[in-house]
C-alpha cells in the first residue's frame, strides 16, 4: 500500500517525508518532483514565504540510478527561512531568549489550528502548534504525490488540476473538459479555464487583501486513465 508521513516545522532546518509501497523499479527524476513543488509555488495572492523558499527535493534513499530500490524512500525540502529562526526553532535547550525575539504565540488566530491544537496539547506557546499546522507542511506532501505520479505514470495514467471557483464567482463551478483544462497555460494566475472569471478572481484576491481577508474557493483533480481495479 503507498503511504508516506511528513515530519518538519514551518520554520524549522527542513521538511522530511518517508514514502513506502513504491514497488522495486519505478523510474524516478527528481526534476519532476521538483516541477510540482515549483508549481506549489505560483498563484495570485500567495503569501510572502514563496519568494524565501525555492524547493527543491533530495532523495535520501530508497532511490539508485534513477530506479526505486522497493524500500522506503526518504525525502527532504530544506527550509531556506531556517537562517532567521535557529534560535526560536533549536531543538536543543537555548538560554532564554529576549521577549521581542521568542516570536512567542499566545493569541490564536481565528481559522488556524492554533486554539484547538493549544487545547488538545497543553501549548502555553502556540508556536508549537502553529509551525506543524502550516501550509509549509504541504510542500512535503507534494513531493510525495509527485512520487505517486512518477508512480502511475507507466500505466499512463494522468492527472490535472483546475480552480473551478473562488469567492463565488463564478457563480456556478466551471465544468471543464479534459482538453480544456489541459489547455489552461501555466502562468496563468490562478489556473482557472475561463479567462473573464479569472480576471474578476483575481480583482476580489486584490479586494480582500486590502481589508485583510482571505477568500474561499473550488478546485477540481481529474484523473485520466486510471487503470480499473
Amino acid at each position: 500500500m503507498f503511504r508516506f508521513t511528513t515530519a518538519g516545522e514551518s520554520h524549522g532546518r527542513a521538511l522530511v517525508a518517508i514514502v513506502e509501497g513504491l514497488p522495486a523499479g519505478v523510474p524516478i527524476e527528481v526534476e519532476l518532483i521538483n516541477r510540482d513543488l515549483e508549481r506549489r509555488q505560483w498563484g495570485y495572492g500567495r503569501g510572502g514565504r514563496m519568494k524565501i523558499e525555492q524547493d527543491r527535493a533530495e532523495i535520501l534513499s530508497g532511490v539508485r540510478h534513477g530506479l526505486t530500490l522497493g524500500s522506503p524512500v526518504a525525502l527532504l525540502i530544506e527550509n531556506k527561512d531556517w537562517k532567521n529562526w535557529t534560535e526560536v526553532m533549536s531543538a536543543e535547550t537555548c538560554p532564554e531568549i529576549a521577549p521581542e525575539k521568542s516570536r512567542r504565540v499566545r493569541r490564536p488566530r481565528p481559522g488556524h489550528a492554533d486554539l484547538a491544537g493549544g487545547l488538545k496539547y497543553g501549548a502555553r506557546d502556540l508556536r508549537d502548534v502553529l509551525e506543524r499546522a502550516s501550509a509549509r507542511e504541504t510542500a512535503a506532501r507534494v513531493a510525495c504525490g509527485a512520487l505517486a505520479k512518477l508512480l502511475l505514470a507507466p500505466f499512463q495514467v494522468e492527472i490535472l488540476s483546475h480552480v473551478v471557483a473562488l469567492g463565488g464567482v463564478p457563480a456556478a463551478p466551471l465544468n471543464l473538459k479534459w482538453d480544456e483544462i489541459a489547455a489552461i497555460p501555466d502562468d496563468a494566475p490562478l489556473r482557472c479555464g475561463d479567462a473573464e472569471a479569472q480576471a474578476r478572481m483575481v480583482e476580489l484576491i486584490d479586494e480582500r487583501r486590502r481589508e485583510g481577508d482571505t477568500l474561499g474557493g473550488v478546485f477540481e483533480v481529474v484523473a485520466r486513465g486510471v487503470v480499473a481495479g
